[in-house]
């Protein structure tokens, strides 16, 4: 049988041959690293975590990411397989330790003996003799591979940038100041509620930090200049900008929080670090990703209350993410239209976050395999976290794009790309539900019914 041959050796590419071997396909997995590298990997190790360490939500009753976690792991994914192996504290979250997860990965692929591993850059479309491809190049597809796919699209490619927070060292952070905490105490997988270490800022600290950050020299995008930002995964600085008070109303929100060692006065603002290594000895800064330049980002995060002495294990940075105009580009199978022998998965389609490109390079995987085992290739239904997430990604903008400039943008999954349910009413005692009350009741109807078919769409295969 011939191979498929996937290009990338990132989340979904590996998802991707890990699906398409189990079914009994060999692949060979390319990746270009270590022969070129990228602006922000800094291994050559497959499935390399590049920003946070967290999958995030972990919770199936009431948050999508949860849901599309249940799914994949109920489609035996490797990636799931592997941050469940290797979880670290999180609070509600599924957060992993990053280079062990990564080595796990790496190993399964390298022990798997229908998958070949080839290093080297796959610069070009690739030949005609490669019948079925699956490109998974993420967000950091090479120049030169990228100028390729958009001669051949005749697509003017889309691109955002992507900011990645910093890492500080445990036994730098003061705990006379910062104290250990989840959000409402919130427990999670491989959690106890006071998973998260929390730095108290007063108003005039607040005020202050602010300050310092919108005087801060910034990163020079030269060329790069004029490139939005995915509002999911906005720097710091660029949110202070939008607002003295957003950074307070988002990553540095207090509510939920209770300092201990000053528990009657209510922080004005707080900064949280979550668990980065299995050994507990690195902490990332949650939501603090930056363009600041280096020896600015030291200077004002030390300005942080608990961070006077921090060490940085790795400081904040940028880099440019690279999507299609999957809407228009891609059809349901995720096959190019101008070229079907070609797929794409991963953050090249438009989705966004670690679990998002993972889970659409495993339906990808599973549809070549199909395809070359003459099976019928088949998505999952529109009202599962998976297939919500491909619905937006091949058709969820047509209109819109159609309709004048092009709109599409990377998405993480939400409740709000699956079709509408109209939930329960009124509680198990009858009681009216409203507002809060309700919006959960019809998130929990949501995820019940993606489980139902999505356990009904798996049947006829397992």
């Amino acid at each position: 049988m011939k191979p498929i041959h996937v290009i990338g050796g990132g989340l979904a590419g590996c998802e991707a041959a890990w699906q398409m071997a189990r079914a009994g396909v060999p692949v060979v997995l390319h990746e270009m690293r270590p022969e070129r590298g990228t602006e922000a990997h800094r291994t050559d190790g497959l499935a390399e975590l590049v920003c946070s360490n967290s999958f995030r939500s972990d919770d199936a009753e009431n948050n999508a990411v949860g849901v599309i976690h249940r799914e994949m792991r109920a489609m035996g994914s490797l990636i799931m397989r592997s941050a469940d192996a290797h979880q670290v504290p999180a609070g509600g979250a599924l957060a992993v330790d990053r280079d062990g997860f990564s080595a796990a990965v790496e190993a399964a692929i390298q022990q798997e003996p229908l998958i070949e591993i080839v290093r080297g850059e796959v610069a070009a479309i690739p030949p005609d003799d490669w019948d079925s491809v699956i490109i998974a190049t993420g967000p950091l597809t090479s120049p030169n591979l990228g100028a390729a796919i958009g001669a051949l699209t005749g697509e003017k490619e889309l691109a955002f940038f992507d900011a990645i927070a910093p890492i500080v060292h445990r036994d730098s952070i003061d705990m006379t100041k910062a104290w250990l905490q989840s959000r409402y105490d919130k427990t999670g997988p491989g959690g106890t509620g006071a998973d998260y270490i929390n730095c108290p800022l007063d108003r005039d600290q607040y005020e202050n930090f602010i300050e310092a950050l919108l005087a801060a020299d910034k990163t020079e995008f030269k060329g790069f200049e004029g490139t939005p930002y995915f509002d999911g995964c906005l720097p710091i600085e660029v949110m202070a900008e939008r607002g003295r008070e957003t950074l307070r109303f988002g990553p540095m929100k207090p509510i939920g929080l209770t300092n201990a060692h000053q528990p009657t006065v209510k922080p004005w603002a707080v900064v949280q670090l979550r668990q980065d290594n299995a050994l507990g000895t690195l902490y990332n800064m949650v939501g603090f990703q930056t363009k600041l330049k280096y020896g600015e980002q030291a200077r004002v995060l030390r300005a942080i209350p608990g961070l006077e002495s921090a060490e940085f294990a790795r400081l904040g940075g940028l880099h440019r993410n690279t999507f299609l105009n999957s809407p228009r580009l891609l059809d349901p199978l995720l096959r190019l239209k101008a070229m079907p022998r070609l797929r794409f998965a991963g953050q090249i389609t438009g989705c966004e976050g670690y679990v998002e490109s993972a889970a659409v390079g495993l339906i990808a995987g599973r549809l070549a395999a199909a395809e070359r085992l003459g099976l019928p290739a088949v998505v999952p239904p529109g009202t599962t976290a998976i297939g919500a997430l491909l619905n937006h990604i091949t058709g969820g903008h047509i209109e819109a794009i159609d309709a004048g400039p092009p709109s599409f943008q990377p998405m993480n999954v939400n409740f709000g790309l699956f079709p509408p349910i109209e939930g329960p009413k009124a509680d198990a005692d009858g009681k009216r539900l409203r507002g809060p009350e309700r919006g959960a009741a019809r998130k929990r109807a949501l995820s019940e019914r993606a489980r139902i078919d999505m356990d009904a769409w798996l049947r006829p295969a397992s």
